[in-house]
């Protein structure tokens, strides 16, 4: 079974930055993509960012392209997402998921364990 727990979530001010951490259970890790998606209130989730299993592909959202980076240390089987130049649409609950192929996808299908989620909200 693999955990993921998502951390770094808050309250920053618009243009600030913030530092998401997804730490995961298990020693497979480094043999899959990872993927970060957000919910808003009454939204659909949507894909964010994600990252294949060494690192070598991401991909993004084109509303965070740009301010967004994500990245992983396969060595302490833990993903980040760097978000810069906050806005207060980025407001949303940000989970981690891991995805079921070495390659990165923008699908939710595509995912089959999910973190609990981490609360960001952007002040105007």
């Amino acid at each position: 079974q693999v955990q993921l727990v998502e951390s770094g979530g808050g309250l920053v001010q618009a243009g600030g930055s913030l530092r998401l951490s997804c730490a995961a259970s298990g020693r497979t890790f480094s043999m899959y993509a990872m993927g970060w998606f957000r919910q808003a209130p009454g939204k659909e989730r949507e894909f964010v960012a994600t990252i294949s299993w060494r690192g070598g592909t991401t991909y993004y959202a084109d509303s965070v392209k740009g301010r967004f980076t994500v990245s992983r240390d396969n060595a302490k089987n833990t993903v980040y997402l760097q978000m810069n130049s906050l806005k207060p649409e980025d407001t949303a609950v940000y989970y981690c998921a891991r995805a079921k192929a070495p390659s990165t996808s923008d699908s939710t299908n595509d995912y089959d364990y999910w973190g609990q989620g981490t609360q960001v909200t952007v002040s105007s």
